[in-house]
């Protein structure tokens, strides 16, 4: 199947998960009313009803921060990949996650606002990224891709450790389990003014991945290649971590801790569209918004407490990336 043909059916599938996931819910909303209650808000003319409150409140908030949360992991762990040239890397290889993970526990620790806890798993994950890059220039003079991933990994362990020692000062009646619940992923508590927050930061990192995106692709035929063809592959390759990093911040800033989406999603991608990072990185972001807009739905919708969005994304992806190397194999991993 062409990538003409293969671009529109993804982005259908976006739109159904969306129409789906504002459908679905304790209080069942026909897709019908959904599209009806949407185009009335659109025309000027909104509906004062229940279901009116429920969808644009409540549902519509969550549905797109899924969409705009899965969008983000799936983009940034195709540019990692990609840049970093190697298909096991994810978004938290340089401690992203980690360090995000730190800064919002910390937010609960000190019994935060919510926007305050968003902000400081934000302020984490990107305190991180500027600790690795600055201890890799430091140890060598540059920011090697090697010396960058090890620096991460020790980073992002020392995070992982302050995340433990906060969870043993936590009060286990009231904070442990809400830094428990917040680490293995959620979007119960999104309001529409959280998702608006976090479109900007999303946006500002996007838009320059794709306008480099030739440039991307390039350097996964190697550094010296690409420096034969005009390529700054030491400032490039910074320029991408930036806006990966900052996109997975504002991801786990929104929605705590998620896992899989971006080691997973890319392999997908790379599955339907190949390897040419110009269509990679569209096809893993479409992708990557249907796949957790479904999970989030059906987080909300498997049991009567709401299962976390990271424990779902495991065990799908895990046996779905198993089976993504079965078929495969060495052509496209």
């Amino acid at each position: 199947m062409t990538a003409a043909a293969l671009f529109p059916m993804l982005g259908a599938a976006l739109v159904a998960a969306l129409i789906l996931g504002a459908a679905t819910g304790p209080y069942a909303i026909a897709p019908g009313e959904v599209l009806r209650l949407m185009a009335a808000r659109l025309t000027g003319t909104p509906e004062a009803s229940t279901a009116s409150t429920v969808l644009f409140n409540i549902r519509l908030p969550r549905v797109l921060a899924a969409a705009l949360v899965g969008a983000a992991l799936a983009g940034a762990g195709a540019s990692y990949q990609t840049i970093f040239r190697n298909p096991l890397v994810s978004p938290d290889i340089l401690g992203v996650s980690a360090g995000a993970g730190f800064g919002a526990v910390l937010g609960i620790l000190w019994s935060m606002p919510v926007i305050a806890i968003q902000l400081m798993g934000f302020a984490g994950g990107l305190a991180t990224v500027a600790l690795v890059i600055g201890v890799a220039t430091l140890l060598r003079g540059q920011a090697e891709v090697l010396v960058m991933v090890l620096t991460g990994i020790a980073l992002g362990a020392l995070a992982s450790a302050g995340i433990s020692i906060v969870k043993i000062l936590a009060d286990p009646d009231q904070q442990l389990p809400a830094i428990t619940f917040w680490l293995l992923g959620s979007l119960a508590a999104v309001k529409p003014g959280d998702l608006m927050l976090a479109v900007l930061p999303v946006v500002a990192g996007l838009v320059p991945l794709a306008a480099l995106a030739w440039r991307i692709g390039v350097m996964a035929m190697g550094e010296d290649e690409a420096r034969a063809l005009g390529v700054d592959t030491g400032r490039l390759r910074l320029v991408v971590i930036l806006c990966a990093t900052l996109v997975t911040a504002t991801a786990v800033a929104i929605a705590g801790i998620i896992g899989w989406i971006g080691l997973m999603v890319p392999h997908m991608a790379r599955f339907l569209v190949g390897a040419r990072f110009d269509r990679l990185l569209p096809a893993s972001l479409l992708i990557g918004a249907t796949f957790l807009v479904l999970v989030d739905t059906a987080a909300r919708s498997l049991a009567t407490m709401e299962v976390p969005l990271g424990v779902l994304t495991a065990l799908i992806g895990a046996p779905v990336f198993v089976w993504l190397l079965a078929r495969g194999r060495r052509e496209w991993a």
